[in-house]
């Protein structure tokens, strides 16, 4: 009975890695077929689209979803011949059984390998033509947009101009600004001086002190005008280099 299962899974072994034989050089194939059409298409300098780009993509995902189905089938039936061998107990015949297991280990390796191989040379493959495809798409769109792209680069340079324009108002604007506001401290500091003086006098002179207080409220409202005048100035200014 131990002898017929084993020859079961020795059968079951020959029969996937058949089939797994089979389906690698289809999916070696499938992997030539798309790189040099791939290629022909470049060498021609056709820009329509692969019609069997897709039903290769989704023939290469099938394929390679059945042979990793049927790489864990043959490594289970592999696990059990294992399980086997160790149960024999005669050592004549564990030798000759671990012999065939070794057999088919190293099969099993070989497939998993060669699919591997296969499958990340079809991956690199279509990367790359995407990436390419990509780039040709990009400079047909500059080919064809060329016009455009001129007038848009026009437009942001009138636009950077007018923006260095404002830069420069803007700077002379704050240039006036400091050089009113120090022209202001510099005759606050006179004013000062001669307020100082004038109330000397107002308090040596009663009569001087009414008249210095009117010098005083007329000082200061047309403090208040010239600021206001200087603000909306300002403000003007900024609003039309903004503008």
């Amino acid at each position: 009975m131990a002898a017929g299962n084993e020859g079961n899974l020795r059968k079951q072994a020959r029969q996937l890695e058949n089939e797994l034989d089979l389906k690698l050089v289809s999916f070696s194939k499938l992997c030539t077929s798309y790189s040099g059409a791939r290629d022909g298409r470049r060498d021609s300098s056709d820009t329509t689209p692969l019609l069997n780009g897709s039903s290769q993509d989704r023939m290469f995902e099938t394929m390679a979803v059945e042979i990793e189905q049927l790489l864990g089938k043959l490594t289970g039936i592999n696990d059990k011949m294992a399980e086997y061998t160790n149960s024999a107990g005669v050592p004549s015949l564990n030798a000759a059984l671990m012999h065939t297991l070794q057999r088919h280990r190293d099969i099993l390796q070989d497939y998993t390998h060669e699919f591997h191989k296969t499958k990340a040379n079809f991956l690199a493959i279509r990367e790359r033509e995407n990436l390419l495809g990509s780039v040709r798409k990009d400079i047909e769109s500059y080919k064809s947009g060329s016009g455009v792209n001129n007038r848009r680069t026009e437009l942001f340079l009138k636009e950077h101009e007018h923006l260095r324009n404002s830069d420069r108002l803007i700077e002379e604007t704050i240039s006036i600004a400091m050089a009113t506001k120090e022209n202001m401290t510099s005759q606050r500091g006179m004013l000062k001086s001669i307020q100082s003086k004038m109330n000397t006098l107002a308090n040596r002179f009663p009569a001087v002190n009414s008249l210095i207080q009117r010098i005083n409220l007329r000082k200061r409202r047309d403090s208040l005008i010239l600021g206001g005048v200087i603000g909306v100035c300002t403000i003007l200014l900024l609003l039309y280099a903004f503008h």
